[in-house]
């Protein structure tokens, strides 16, 4: 006898398969997708086992290792939990009205936020100079401001090529951005032990990746050995951009 199915059963099945989906995501951006996998299989097993074939002593064996499980994976994956519960708390949903009411100032911001950035990172690609330059979003970058020096500053070309200039002693390390202006030089970037990153990509490419995976913010990579420019987001690469398409990345975000 079929057990009937009405309209609360297929929003529970939509709720559980989107946050099935979004766990696929997180696991598949932190380098976690076997471990998403096994996951699965054993759940399955555990099902199998407890509810269909009702076999009490592999059952309870199960549900004492899903017990401890739980603990274990909060241990495990504490860093993708705490970024799972900030991206919750930090979400602007009422983006559009803010958007609607702000128009008016949208082509000044660009033009002292945007511009100067697309311009040192032009310089800069030309000139071979490296440079890693994050955009702080909705999640704080506290930490990693603290690691570096303090900065300050509004959002200058000049000061930027300057930052990143060979000699300069802040030139290794990341710039942090938040709002309108470049508040930390020198910061240190957690780096991604990610699999599919291309061997031919450095140290700074793994170290935008990586804070792109714990947090909501943008990097932008300028590699020293060709010039070429990147932007790294949500835990993934746009390799080689030209200078209108990162103009358009930036153009799109709200600092």
């Amino acid at each position: 006898m079929l057990l009937p199915f009405g309209i609360k059963d297929a929003i529970d099945i939509f709720c559980v398969a989107c946050l099935l989906y979004y766990i696929y995501r997180l696991m598949k951006v932190s380098g976690s997708l076997n471990i998403f996998y096994g996951i699965l299989v054993f759940i399955s097993v555990w099902i199998v086992v407890s509810q269909i074939f009702e076999m009490k002593l592999l059952g309870s064996i199960f549900d004492k290792l899903v017990s401890v499980g739980v603990l274990a994976l909060i241990i495990l994956f504490q860093d993708e939990i705490r970024r799972f519960f900030l991206t919750l708390g930090s979400q602007r949903r009422l983006n559009f009205l803010f958007r609607l009411f702000s128009k008016k100032g949208e082509n000044d911001a660009e033009e002292t936020t945007v511009m100067p950035i697309i311009r040192a990172c032009d310089s800069m690609s030309k000139n071979l100079v490296g440079a890693l330059i994050i955009i702080e979003r909705d999640m704080s970058l506290g930490d990693i401001i603290k690691s570096g020096e303090t900065i300050d500053a509004r959002i200058n070309t000049e000061l930027i090529k300057n930052i990143f200039f060979k000699n300069s002693p802040l030139h290794d390390g990341a710039m942090v951005i938040r709002r309108n202006k470049i508040v930390a030089a020198g910061c240190i970037l957690p780096v991604s032990h990610s699999m599919n990153i291309p061997k031919d990509l450095g140290l700074r490419h793994r170290s935008a990746l990586g804070i792109t995976q714990q947090s909501d913010a943008i990097a932008i990579i300028v590699s020293e050995e060709t010039g070429a420019i990147s932007v790294a987001q949500h835990g993934e690469f746009q390799l080689r951009l030209a200078t209108n398409e990162l103009e358009n990345i930036l153009s799109s975000i709200k600092f």
